[in-house]
């Protein structure tokens, strides 16, 4: 039986999908696989790590949710609360594309 957590943190990974293009949705879904925990953890902590060095051209502060997420796949007590934050993400990002195609 899935807790609250990993269904909100399933909800997210969902729209995430929806979002990406087709090639970036099957990596993420292949991610989600729990045979891949032992590549999801590190990157997990790599896109954390990289999202410290937002100032550089190549890395963004955009890899911090990202990698929260992944390492949120095996933390419970971080699938709820990153659950929720990118599922408002998702949300914010949709108003805004939105508002910038009818302006």
């Amino acid at each position: 039986m899935t807790d609250k957590g990993q269904k909100t943190l399933d909800r997210a990974y969902d729209g995430l999908e929806d979002q990406a293009p087709d090639r970036v949705a099957r990596a993420i879904r292949w991610l989600r696989d729990p045979k891949a925990r032992w590549i999801r953890i590190p990157l997990g902590v790599l896109f954390i790590i990289g999202s410290t060095l937002w100032f550089l051209p190549v890395l963004g502060i955009e890899m911090l949710p990202l990698g929260l997420l992944l390492i949120a796949q095996d933390v419970p007590f971080l699938r709820k609360p990153v659950g929720r934050a990118m599922i408002w993400l998702e949300q914010k990002w949709a108003a805004l594309r939105r508002r910038w195609s009818n302006g």
